[in-house]
């Protein structure tokens, strides 16, 4: 499954967007053979495991112009590399503890002149700044994580506002019952928008 995969569910996206999308997996396949970053078997499906699953965040929700973005646990880059792309005017933050990962993703936000992502290495207790949208792939329990960044939203309790967006899979109706009475949720299945396999049980998650 090559990089078209994405036209095929976005068919709105322009010819640049198309061609930074197509640049990823060399990219990330250069950087893989020196900091391993993604799994070697998983390379092998890299538009799909990586790619759109980091983009059913923008099938669930519009990232609006000057929205600023904390992307929590990034590793190698997603969902943030992806979203950035996919919405230029949207800045981004991209947060892990881990140098050699913020290290690839400061690398590859700069080979695809993506001006709109900055990468730190730090604990994402430490950042300073409040976000209208934090996005997360599966890096903890839903309880903990809405603990870790609950207090790093502009504004909470609203929609359309923003929230955190977590992609998770698996069974999660036991950690959305061990959530907070505070935080309202939804959830949907990414089947919702893609055919493939894979995406049976995986959900974008929204507390807010």
């Amino acid at each position: 499954m090559d990089y078209t995969i994405v036209k095929k569910y976005f068919p709105e996206i322009t010819e640049n967007q198309l061609n930074q999308f197509q640049s990823l997996q060399p990219l990330y396949e250069d950087w893989n053979s020196k900091i391993n970053v993604i799994s070697r078997k998983d390379m092998d499906s890299f538009y799909e495991h990586h790619v759109l699953h980091s983009l059913a965040i923008a099938k669930y929700f519009q990232l609006l112009p000057g929205m600023k973005v904390m992307d929590v646990g990034t590793g190698g880059g997603f969902p943030g590399i992806p979203l950035a792309i996919m919405f230029p005017q949207t800045d981004f933050l991209l947060v892990d503890s881990i140098g050699k990962k913020i290290k690839v993703v400061q690398a590859v936000a700069e080979s695809l002149g993506l001006t709109n992502v900055t990468a730190v290495q730090e604990r994402v207790e430490k950042v300073k700044d409040k976000f209208d949208v934090i996005t997360s792939r599966g890096v903890t329990r839903l309880p903990e994580i809405a603990g870790w960044v609950g207090n790093k939203l502009r504004i909470h309790n609203d929609i359309e506002a923003g929230g955190i967006l977590y992609l998770k899979g698996g069974d999660i109706d036991q950690e959305l019952r061990e959530l907070p009475k505070n935080w309202k949720r939804k959830s949907t299945s990414i089947t919702k928008w893609y055919a493939e396999p894979f995406f049976v049980e995986k959900y974008v998650v929204h507390l807010y």
